[in-house]
């Protein structure tokens, strides 16, 4: 029986994400995000912690984030983490934890951000007019396609 392993992050896309071809035909690609945490600490005053994070996507998922998730637009990830680990030129070990997406939502563009661009507003807002979810449905990679070692 496997346990659980599910997170929700809500972040900023930190840069284009980058795109790469797997062996087997499909596409892969790596955003980067950024998750803001605000809270109060013991003597009152706010701070805010700032989390950077990798997701994986693959397939048509990979294809359409890869295009879709522009720097700073904000986005919701659905998805499980995975733990690589290997041994460095020094034979110490090392590890990097991502999240592999199940389901990604893309919030709407602000309205500065869409008049900033006008040509990609009328696209956007066609997509996302409450705002454009992917799920990972048929086109999903079985597990024992997923890569065993890092992509990225």
């Amino acid at each position: 029986m496997n346990n659980l392993n599910q997170v929700i992050l809500e972040g900023n896309v930190v840069r284009k994400p980058e795109v790469k071809n797997l062996p087997s035909g499909t596409h892969a690609s790596m955003i980067p995000i950024a998750v803001n945490r605000f809270y109060k600490k013991n003597d009152g005053t706010s701070a805010e912690e700032v989390s950077f994070f990798d997701v994986e996507t693959y397939g048509s998922m990979a294809d359409y984030t890869s295009e879709k998730c522009t720097k700073g637009r904000f986005i919701r990830v659905v998805g499980r983490l995975k733990q690589l680990r290997w041994k460095n030129s020094e034979e110490k070990s090392q590890s990097k934890v991502t999240i592999i997406a199940e389901h990604v939502e893309l919030k709407p563009v602000s309205s500065s951000a869409a008049s900033n661009s006008k040509k990609n507003a009328t696209a956007d807002s066609e997509n996302d007019s409450a705002s454009s979810i992917l799920e990972a449905q048929s086109q999903t990679l079985s597990e024992q396609d997923l890569p065993d070692e890092t992509v990225f």
